[in-house]
C-alpha cells in the first residue's frame, strides 16, 4: 500500500507572497521563529497577514546576498502558516511560522515584493517496505549515539523522534537539528523519495 504523507494538490496556486530566507531551511511541521528586516519581506508579510496568514518560504542560494534576485532563490520551498507576528521597536518583525508542505515554486516574480505560483509536492513511500522500517530504527539509534557523544542536540529531541511515525517527517526533524551546510539541508527538502531521504 502506498502512503501519501502530504495532501496532493493537482492545482497550481497562483500569486502567493514569497519570502526568501538567508540562513535557514524550513521543513513541513517545523515551528521556528524568524526575524525579518528587509522591506520587501515585510511587504510580503503584510499581504500574507491580510489574506490567509500563509506565506511561501525559500532559502537563498547564498546567504550573504542582501538584495536577492529571482535567480538567487531556490525553486523548492515550503508553504508555511504564520502563527504570530510582532513588530519590534527597531522595526524588525519577529515571526513564528509552522511549515505546512513542500512546494515547487513554478514561477517567481519580483515587484514590490516576491510572489510565486506554486504546486504542493507529494511524498510517497511503501508502508510494507521492511527496509524503510529498518532504516528508521537505525537512524534513531545513530541520532541517540550522536546526541550522547556530541551534546550538540538537546536530549529531549531524541524523545520526540521516537514518537514520530512518518519516516519523512522523522528525517526532516533530525536534519533541522543538525549542524549542516544550508545546501545539504536544501537537498533534503528537495528529496521526495522517502527511502532516499532515510539513506542520506
Amino acid at each position: 500500500m502506498i502512503i501519501e504523507e502530504e495532501k496532493i494538490s493537482p492545482d497550481i496556486i497562483l500569486d502567493k507572497p514569497l519570502m526568501p530566507l538567508r540562513d535557514v531551511v524550513v521543513y513541513p511541521h517545523m515551528v521556528i521563529p524568524l526575524f525579518v528586516g528587509r522591506e520587501k519581506s515585510k511587504m510580503a508579510l503584510e499581504r500574507a497577514m491580510a489574506e490567509e496568514k500563509k506565506i511561501l518560504l525559500s532559502c537563498q542560494k547564498k546567504s550573504d546576498v542582501d538584495d536577492p534576485s529571482i535567480s538567487d532563490i531556490n525553486t523548492v520551498g515550503t508553504l508555511a502558516n504564520i502563527l504570530q507576528l510582532v513588530t519590534l521597536p527597531d522595526g524588525t518583525v519577529k515571526l513564528l511560522v509552522e511549515g505546512e508542505s513542500r512546494v515547487d515554486l513554478l514561477e517567481i516574480r519580483s515587484e514590490d515584493y516576491f510572489t510565486a505560483d506554486y504546486c504542493v509536492l507529494t511524498e510517497t513511500y511503501n508502508e510494507a517496505d521492511k527496509e524503510i522500517k529498518a532504516l528508521r530504527r537505525t537512524l534513531i539509534s545513530q541520532v541517540e549515539d550522536y546526541v550522547r557523544i556530541t551534546k550538540k542536540v538537546p536530549a529531549e529531541v531524541v524523545t520526540t523522534l521516537a514518537s514520530i511515525k512518518e519516516p519523512g517527517r522523522l528525517v526532516d526533524t533530525i536534519v533541522a537539528h543538525m549542524s549542516l551546510q544550508l545546501s545539504e539541508k536544501q537537498k533534503v527538502l528537495e528529496m521526495l523519495d522517502i527511502k532516499e531521504r532515510l539513506e542520506n
